[in-house]
């Protein structure tokens, strides 16, 4: 596992009344978020790195509009549909 340093000004964690805890929990979440977003890590890697389950993740996803679904067309989802 990589550690990764980020230097937040103690006024920013007073203003937002959260603890550093808190705060680097955030960013790891919204790293994963991004990630999984973006296409460029798996769930399971963004479920790790957001150290949450995978269904916690995915959930998580949803609540944030983000789907584990994707679709190049209607064509390839209806196909998708019709398959399961």
């Amino acid at each position: 596992m990589c550690t990764i340093s980020l230097h937040v000004p103690n006024e920013i964690l007073l203003d937002l009344h959260e603890s550093k805890d808190d705060f680097v929990n955030y960013i790891r979440k919204l790293a994963a978020l991004d990630l999984y977003k973006n296409r460029n890590v798996s769930l399971g890697y963004c479920a790790d790195m957001a150290d949450m389950t995978k269904e916690k993740f995915i959930h998580y996803l949803g609540e944030n509009e983000i789907s584990i679904f994707s679709f190049e067309s209607e064509e390839e989802f209806v196909e998708e549909l019709t398959n399961a």
